[in-house]
């Protein structure tokens, strides 16, 4: 016999509490059912369930058997849906968190064109700059900005979120290209405003090992990157934002990178799922979708 088969009867049988139950149930006769739990007590050398004319109850060995049987047939159960899965078209939800900016700006034009390759799915996107719970709000994946905490958490790197330094070249043709960060400070620099309310008003460069730090001035502030954006791509001053956001226009010429000889700082960016389920051919595909496309660096125009 089917040493699963079987085992899958004798759970059926402990959990209706009769071999003539567990039969109809199973479509299967009383005696077939008895034959599954003989099987099992003459492979292991115990009893495992206590019969009667009028009752039977599982034995101590009979009750730790069972409960083991119970993991692995959902096990196999589960081993057996995601082979199905693997071998279908990616289809039904999945509910996506990711950061403000990089979700409306990079994610959202990415995502669709992910549901123009797979028309069976749907995506919930909620873009939120709090730190999102995974498992908790049922997220199926999540794109995260900074160091990682959540150690029940598998992740994918993306490119690191680095910032980049540049305006138009109409205010620079009127203002003059800073040398130096300590020049920024003559200079209208669009400034960033956090959920929190607080000013991004502090830029840092580094160079050669050591760290410039200088304290912008910003006539125009606001906490949307894509309203930053647009400004400097009007003339309106220096934007610091990150080169995933900006390299359209930096390779096209519509923004020119100023202080290219400085580093500016970078952020680990991952896209996350929990570990405590396995991925569904559908999550794996969007998956992969994101990591093919921010998983490299774009092109930036830097010299």
């Amino acid at each position: 016999m089917d040493r699963f088969t079987s085992m899958a009867v004798f759970v059926k049988a402990a959990d209706l509490g009769s071999f003539t139950a567990a039969g109809t149930a199973l479509g299967i006769s009383s005696q077939m059912v008895g034959k599954h739990v003989s099987f099992l007590e003459d492979r292991l050398g115990a009893l495992l369930l206590q019969r009667s004319t009028r009752r039977q109850s599982l034995t101590s060995i009979g009750q730790t058997f069972y409960e083991r049987c119970r993991v692995v047939l959902a096990e196999v159960d589960a081993a057996e849906a995601i082979a199905r899965e693997l071998s279908t078209t990616p289809r039904g939800r999945l509910r996506v968190s990711a950061p403000v900016t990089f979700g409306s700006i990079a994610l959202a034009p990415l995502i669709s064109g992910y549901l123009r390759i797979y028309p069976q799915v749907e995506i919930a996107l909620d873009l939120t700059d709090r730190y999102v719970d995974v498992v908790g709000e049922g997220y199926d994946a999540v794109i995260r900005l900074g160091p990682l905490k959540d150690s029940e958490l598998i992740s994918r790197a993306l490119v690191p979120y680095q910032l980049i330094a540049c305006a138009s070249p109409a205010y620079l043709a009127t203002r003059g290209t800073p040398r130096t960060p300590a020049d920024l400070v003559a200079h209208d620099c669009l400034g960033f405003v956090f959920s929190s309310g607080q000013h991004f008003s502090e830029w840092r460069f580094d160079k050669e090992g050591l760290v410039h730090e200088v304290q912008v001035r910003s006539r125009f502030q606001v906490n949307d990157a894509r309203v930053l954006q647009a400004a400097a791509l009007e003339g309106q001053g220096i934007i610091l934002q990150a080169n995933l956001i900006l390299a359209d226009d930096l390779a096209a010429g519509r923004l020119v990178q100023v202080l290219p000889d400085y580093e500016t700082p970078t952020r680990p960016l991952h896209i996350l799922f929990a570990a405590t389920r396995p991925p569904t051919q559908t999550l794996r595909s969007f998956i992969d979708h994101v990591v093919g496309r921010f998983g490299k660096l774009p092109s930036s125009g830097k010299s």
